[in-house]
């Protein structure tokens, strides 16, 4: 190699090194420092204040035999089992209808994006309102159609309902562009190809559309399960946890631990179980696509 080859080889990687470099220390401060200063809070047994004591897996032992962190584990569970294939169902269904022509296209994408954009604190602040069992408009349009009202705040059970309704409406945009980009995707001439064929519209959707939808629905899958253990504020603004534990789930009991009950060590526990968790989810879709990538 010439010297002037070499010398453009060492510039092109001092460049490379001085754009990644704002990357790296990104992560390293808001990511990998606080994912090694949580494992080690797990071991302490800290307030918040004063001196820490390192107690081991103690805090580790707790959670085994804590029945509330249990309950917010089924409640998780529970939440994700419903939303995410709700989720999924309604973003594909957004999808294959606005993927047509159709008068204010581009208003209505841009109305099921919305939702998107919104916080989930403001998103809670809003559905706080509709769900209000006095003032509430819900609970006037049931009475209006002569049903019973429904007690959202105090009832476990419409309380779930609720934050599962708030944040599978605020999935659906996501889910809804993440579709449109890969049916657009798809090549014309193979549903032309099958419609030649004698395919109709379900079958064309059954048989041709779904399946090269597949690799987006793991995606959109994956990505769902992962939220739905991270949920925290709308849950937060619209029901704090409550009834009960009816809607405590794992992120928000570990705040109440962490913040509330000032057992930031066993905070910490809970935070370091939630990322394990998550972590599974994201290896495995890491894995999967890059299988498929490599096929």
């Amino acid at each position: 190699m010439s010297r002037r080859a070499s010398a453009a080889v060492r510039s092109e990687r001092r460049a490379g090194l001085l754009m990644v470099t704002p990357a790296v220390i990104v992560f390293t401060v808001f990511m990998f420092v606080p994912i090694v200063l949580t494992f080690w809070y797990s071991l302490q047994r800290y307030s918040g204040f004063g001196r820490m004591r390192f107690i081991g897996l103690e805090n580790y032992q707790t959670i085994a035999a804590d029945s509330t962190f249990w309950k917010a584990a089924l409640n998780t569970a529970v939440f994700t089992v419903i939303t995410v294939p709700i989720g999924i169902a309604c973003g594909v269904g957004a999808a294959m209808l606005l993927n047509k022509w159709m008068p204010a296209r581009g208003l209505f994408r841009a109305l099921f994006y919305v939702p998107v954009v919104i916080s989930g604190v403001a998103s809670g602040i809003i559905f706080l309102r509709l769900f209000d069992p006095v003032t509430g408009i819900l609970n006037q349009l049931l009475s209006a159609v002569g049903l019973p009202s429904i007690d959202w705040q105090s009832n476990g059970l419409a309380a779930m309902v609720s934050v599962v309704l708030v944040v599978t409406w605020q999935g659906i945009g996501f889910g809804m562009v993440v579709y449109l980009a890969a049916l657009q995707g798809i090549p014309r001439e193979v549903n032309e190809a099958a419609r030649v064929d004698g395919a109709t519209g379900l079958t064309l959707f059954r048989r041709i559309t779904w399946p090269l939808l597949r690799p987006t629905t793991f995606f959109l899958l994956v990505y769902s399960i992962i939220g739905s253990f991270q949920v925290f504020d709308v849950v937060y603004v619209l029901t704090r946890g409550g009834p009960g534990t009816s809607t405590t789930f794992l992120v928000q009991y570990a705040y109440d631990q962490g913040f509330n009950q000032r057992r930031q060590g066993y905070a910490a526990a809970i935070g370091v179980i939630i990322y394990v968790v998550v972590l599974v989810f994201t290896v495995f879709q890491w894995k999967f696509t890059k299988g498929r990538d490599e096929a």
